[in-house]
């Protein structure tokens, strides 16, 4: 009897998981096409198949559909080659720049950097997230003596979330975000030369293989 027990509490928390995962997906398809303000819970609800109670049973509304996205956007970033130091910052936003094309959830947290006051506080949006993973890795470029003596990693790090955030919005209403990659390399041609010692500078590579991620 306990182990009847113990199985069907699992499947039901088996159903709640795969519940849950369903209303983040169809909320981040829904928000990447529509944005925060237009977006109803009905229409997520709809696109994942589950009724509002069950929606209720995970999210009170639809801002903590909008925060759980947007939280979780440094796990889906996975630069595909192992880099350290400055490469690493490079190649978080290189990646970044490539998987936004094609990542639902990441193209709904940039569609919804856009409207963030409506359900995050300022001090835990993307911008405060973004910018405190790149200041740890930028002070870890510095340590390797990566960066000239002089660098703000606060100030750099500030600069680096907003040129993307600002890339990344121009590149979507002008193209949709297909040459958001570009932009992203353009602001490094830029920065690299006032931040990078010589010798760092030299072996940084901007190519696309350190964003795209290759299709078996």
């Amino acid at each position: 009897m306990a182990g009847a027990r113990g199985g069907r509490t699992t499947a039901v928390q088996e159903r709640a998981l795969r519940t849950r995962a369903e209303l983040l997906r169809a909320a981040a398809e829904v928000f990447s096409e529509q944005g925060f303000s237009r977006t109803t819970l009905t229409e997520i609800t709809d696109r994942a198949g589950v009724t509002l109670g069950a929606m209720y049973f995970h999210f009170r509304n639809k801002g903590e559909l909008a925060r759980a996205i947007v939280q979780q956007q440094p796990d889906q970033v996975a630069p595909p080659i192992d880099s350290t130091g400055l490469q690493r910052v490079v190649d978080i936003t290189l990646s970044w720049a490539y998987q936004v094309l094609e990542d639902v959830y990441l193209a709904a947290g940039a569609r919804l950097v856009m409207e963030q006051e409506f359900f995050m506080e300022s001090a835990e949006n993307s911008h405060q997230q973004w910018t405190r993973i790149l200041t740890d890795e930028l002070a870890a470029a510095k340590r390797k003596r990566e960066l000239r003596a002089a660098t703000d990693v606060d100030a750099i790090a500030r600069l680096i979330v907003n040129a993307c955030t600002g890339a990344q919005m121009h590149a979507y209403l002008e193209t949709g975000r297909e040459d958001l990659p570009e932009r992203v390399v353009d602001m490094w041609h830029c920065l690299l030369p006032a931040i990078a010692t010589p010798t760092t500078l030299r072996r940084i590579e901007l190519n696309q293989d350190r964003g795209r991620i290759r299709k078996e």
